[in-house]
């Protein structure tokens, strides 16, 4: 799901079948139809807003799982018998654990081992971590390396 057309073009590139733009009501309503009105086994929300959650819950079937990757723009959502505890709707997420790894892979990025990755498009030095964030935001990148000089 989404309207970002570089986010929506290289998950196109990474085998999405299908893109949904639509948002709210519209967005589950044709996750629904795309499901045959069984909604998706999982859902990942990642970093939203409140009615990225709200959504969620609307298009995750009854026994399915919401991961929350990242931490949310909110600090309440409703987990109640009508929305997830009586659907048996699973939620969990957290914060990326980038201190596991961070020693054994930092290295091999920075001098070149491994690419971290296309979905990174804009690269800045750490005074320019202000800006990154401001691209992000604007949706003029899609994710930004920091990479000190």
């Amino acid at each position: 799901m989404g309207h970002h057309k570089e986010r929506i073009d290289l998950g196109i590139e990474f085998g999405a079948t299908d893109v949904v733009p639509e948002r709210g009501e519209e967005g589950i309503k044709k996750v629904m139809e795309l499901t045959n009105g069984e909604g998706t086994h999982v859902v990942l929300e990642c970093v939203g807003l409140m009615p990225a959650y709200d959504q969620s819950v609307g298009v995750v079937r009854a026994g399915g799982v919401i991961s929350r990757v990242g931490v949310p723009q909110y600090e309440e959502a409703p987990v109640g018998f009508a929305s997830l505890f009586g659907n048996n709707i699973a939620l969990t997420g957290g914060p990326a654990p980038t201190r596991a790894y961070m020693k054994e892979l930092l290295p091999d990025i920075l001098d070149g081992t491994y690419e971290p990755g296309r979905v990174f498009d804009v690269t800045v030095d750490l005074e320019g971590v202000p800006e990154g964030y401001a691209l992000m935001n604007n949706r003029e990148a899609l994710k930004v390396l920091v990479k000190p000089q």
